[in-house]
């Protein structure tokens, strides 16, 4: 997992991109009306975006965070920057986040974080996540996602799907760099009578 250490070094891209994500993930917790409020982070990797957003952050006890993480490793990492946060509500599941019924029980979220996914999963996998959200999601929820923005880029199309599943887009950044960093903020406009997905949203590709 070296390429995670790209997270520490201020010049890299994937560190621009976590600063963004922590940035909005922030925003959306202050947001948020008074009282608990739900965080569910798929592909949670190390739990950088959570920590680094809520570390120190003035409504961190109102939090209930779950971090859905596959590799042990990261997870186990996860969990350590967790405690170090001093985060009293939050929670690392080692599981299959493609799969809704490994966190039924955290939903609905008020935040939503879907980063790091989907440059890893294909296109109909990606249309499909953006169409079942609102489910994963209370109204006034704040979904955030990325994806690069190298040729053939998806993202126009990915900000049409999560309009069309009820989303208006608060924004989406678009740095100028190696990655073509891509990060989208959106947020639902009112509550919705989709049932929880049965089968996956989307399933990691093998190299």
């Amino acid at each position: 997992m070296a390429w995670h250490e790209a997270y520490e070094d201020p010049a890299s891209s994937l560190n621009t991109r976590l600063r963004l994500v922590q940035g909005y993930v922030a925003d959306a917790v202050a947001a948020a009306p008074p009282g608990e409020l739900r965080l569910l982070s798929l592909c949670a990797g190390q739990g950088h975006d959570v920590t680094g957003a809520l570390a120190g952050h003035p409504r961190r006890d109102d939090v209930h965070a779950v971090l859905v993480e596959a590799n042990p490793h990261n997870a186990a990492l996860a969990r350590d920057r967790l405690r170090d946060a001093g985060l009293p509500h939050a929670e690392v599941r080692e599981a299959d986040a493609g799969w809704v019924s490994n966190y039924a029980d955290a939903l609905p979220a008020r935040v939503l974080l879907l980063c790091g996914i989907f440059g890893n999963v294909s296109n109909e996998d990606i249309r499909h996540t953006a169409q079942a959200a609102p489910a994963l999601c209370t109204a006034g929820a704040t979904v955030i996602w990325t994806r690069n923005r190298r040729p053939p880029d998806l993202t126009p199309q990915i900000r049409d799907w999560f309009a069309s599943s009820g989303f208006d887009e608060i924004a989406f950044e678009c740095p100028d760099n190696e990655t073509m960093t891509g990060v989208g903020v959106g947020r639902l406009r009112e509550p919705n009578a989709l049932p929880l997905p049965a089968g996956p949203l989307f399933t990691f590709r093998t190299a």
